[in-house]
């Protein structure tokens, strides 16, 4: 039966989720905001800058450009949206769906982090860093005219970076650390029912994307990964850095719950869960956060003037496919077909007074989804452009207080999500329009060293 929903269909689609959606301030679902400093140089200096101990998350060896015991924390706050215009939707039947409420989905997030180095002697730096490289937070109403591809998907990650720094001669800095990720997600979407009935001969066909319900999954895993980085200070004005953070593999333990509002979506979820399908149960999803490579340039052109140039890799590509394992002992795969990306930025530093340094930047962001067919309302991405500003407040030669401002251009992004009896769109239908992406990124941070 082509309308018919399972519980295969809804791991599917936690993996899915988790994997394909991202916050509108960076391609995929990966968050850059680390940092305020780097923040206000539109992560200019994420390889290079090393100015204070928060650089870590993107250099290891950052923080052996750091003298003595330094410790910062920050917090960002993410305001990100997504629009889909000129929608059109409809069941695989080519029955058409309707919406209420409008088609946005963006949603706020907040983004902490926290970072702490000391010297242990003169050859060793030990450094601890707490961030969230990945995350996602959308939420569109329940009504809305693409509600059986996603409604609302929330991803949080938590990594745990302890970090150690060689000094192997004065200009040069290796480093190696640990990464020990955490990933919780949830997510739901609406089923549609009354097609699930319709189908089954137990409503009519005027029930179908009219008697809705809900089914909402959740999953959580540790991975585990490192991340390597060096720091070169090629001349007294210029330095250059690499680093390189591994992929993380994990296997999210998902469950799955099934509602309905509806009196007749209450009786076909009955009839439904009766013959067991649409049972609570779960699955296990193996998924990976992509690797990638920074490199960069920070050159001190006067006593006051500062640039700097970065050049970001990450390896989307290895998201190709899905394959989702059931409690029930089935297995799905789903093709994605993602393609690696660059992202590119360019910032300056102005050193105002002895109290005050001015940033600003630019960047560049290439997104992962290659094409119209492989967009989805949990993937509204598309290429970008960041303009940043920021300042930094040291009142003492030891504290130092920052904030940054980025706004993110994203260009409109058409999507085609096609459904046939047989392809993974079958349940979801099909939904084409074009989507309009913006966001902006504030942050804050305070550091002081001892």
């Amino acid at each position: 039966m082509h309308n018919k929903i399972n519980k295969l269909t809804l791991a599917v689609t936690l993996a899915s989720a988790v994997m394909a959606t991202g916050q509108a301030a960076a391609s995929g679902f990966q968050v850059r905001e680390q940092s305020a400093k780097a923040l206000g140089n539109a992560m200019a200096g994420a390889a290079a800058g090393a100015e204070d101990v928060s650089y870590m998350t993107f250099n290891p060896a950052a923080i052996g450009n750091v003298e003595g015991t330094q410790v910062s924390g920050g917090i960002s706050y993410i305001d990100a949206g997504f629009e889909l215009t000129d929608a059109s939707a409809s069941s695989v039947s080519g029955a058409g769906y309707m919406g209420s409420g409008d088609n946005e989905g963006g949603e706020e997030a907040w983004v902490p982090s926290f970072a702490f180095k000391t010297r242990l002697n003169e050859r060793f730096d030990l450094g601890l860093a707490i961030s969230a490289p990945y995350g996602l937070s959308t939420k569109y109403d329940k009504e809305w005219i693409g509600r059986y591809h996603a409604v609302e998907t929330e991803l949080e990650t938590i990594d745990i970076q302890p970090t150690l720094n060689y000094r192997a001669t004065d200009r040069l800095n290796l480093a190696v650390g640990l990464r020990a990720q955490y990933a919780d997600a949830t997510l739901s979407n609406a089923i549609d029912l009354g097609a699930v009935g319709a189908g089954a001969g137990q409503l009519p066909p005027s029930a179908i994307g009219n008697a809705d319900g809900m089914a909402e999954v959740t999953g959580d895993d540790w991975g585990y990964g490192y991340t390597l980085g060096a720091l070169f200070q090629a001349t007294e004005r210029t330095r250059l850095g690499i680093s390189y953070r591994s992929e993380v593999e994990l296997t999210l333990d998902g469950d799955v719950d099934y509602s309905s509002d509806s009196p007749a979506g209450q009786a076909v979820l009955a009839g439904a869960q009766a013959t067991g399908q649409l049972q609570d149960g779960g699955g296990k999803a193996d998924i990976t956060t992509p690797a990638n490579l920074n490199l960069g340039i920070y050159h001190q052109l006067t006593d006051r003037l500062a640039l700097m140039a970065n050049a970001e890799w990450t390896e989307w590509s290895s998201f190709k496919e899905l394959t989702v394992d059931f409690d029930n002992g089935g297995q799905s795969t789903t093709t994605e077909n993602w393609d690696d990306t660059w992202a590119f930025s360019v910032g300056a530093n102005y050193q105002l007074n002895r109290q005050w340094l001015l940033r600003a930047g630019l960047g560049v962001d290439e997104s992962p989804v290659p094409d119209s067919e492989h967009r989805t309302p949990r993937v509204p991405d598309a290429d970008r452009r960041w303009a940043t500003l920021g300042a930094t407040w040291m009142p003492t030669s030891s504290l130092g207080v920052t904030a940054g401002y980025m706004h993110v251009f994203g260009d409109d992004g058409d999507i085609d999500q096609n459904a046939t009896p047989t392809n993974e769109n079958a349940s979801r239908g099909n939904l084409s329009g074009t989507y309009e992406v913006e966001a902006d990124v504030f942050a804050l941070s305070m550091d002081y060293r001892f």
